[in-house]
């Protein structure tokens, strides 16, 4: 974080990522529509006019704020992957990666920024496609190469990798995740329940 000019004894105001971190908090909690880049100004302790310097509306703050969350987050999965790929029981590194996704994808942080960009996708298409392409789709394409990787050891039939990749991923967090964004408690179905259909019709 870097530190705006100010008086001695007075607290840093926010920029950069800082900035961007307390803007998403305002857009939580008020939705687009209900925030306020005066909120935002007041929250960061920084005037509106450097606040615009930095962002020209509350359309591309939001955008930027979006656009940082997806990115910082892109590759969380990595280190459960990379498990995966060097684990010698398929079915358990499977079981242990649905966990590690469910627990990742089904935190109330992830879901409260889903429910947002779904709120605004049809106003702001293109935060929504570029939210999709940096967490979701990126995700599904690191486990598409970490399944093509496991093929030949373990027998897995990978045709379409990243079909495959996002096969598995609905049947570990879809019915979950579904409940979540519509603010449903519901237990969740057994990842082992998940892997075991998934291996059923992926298996040579």
């Amino acid at each position: 974080m870097t530190a705006t000019t100010r008086a001695p004894g007075r607290p840093a105001g926010r920029t950069g990522d800082a900035l961007l971190d307390t803007a998403r908090e305002v857009f939580l909690e008020y939705g687009y529509a209900g925030a306020s880049m005066d909120e935002v100004a007041k929250r960061a302790r920084i005037s509106k006019a450097s606040l615009y310097r930095e962002h020209s509306s509350k359309s591309a703050l939001y955008a930027a704020a979006v656009r940082q969350w997806a990115r910082a987050g892109r590759d969380a999965m990595k280190p459960a992957l990379e498990e995966l790929t060097t684990s010698q029981d398929l079915r358990q590194g499977l079981v242990s990666l649905g966990e590690t996704m469910r627990a990742g994808i089904l935190s109330p942080p992830v879901v409260a920024m889903r429910r947002l960009v779904i709120a605004e996708a049809a106003a702001q298409p293109e935060v929504a496609r570029d939210y999709l392409a940096q967490s979701w789709d990126t995700n599904i394409h690191d486990l598409a190469k970490a399944l093509a990787h496991l093929a030949d050891a373990h027998g897995l039939r990978v045709d379409d990798a990243d079909a495959l990749a996002s096969e598995f991923t609905w049947l570990v967090v879809g019915a979950p995740l579904n409940a979540a964004l519509l603010g449903v408690e519901r237990d969740p179905p057994p990842v082992a329940r998940a892997v075991d259909l998934f291996l059923t019709g992926s298996l040579r």
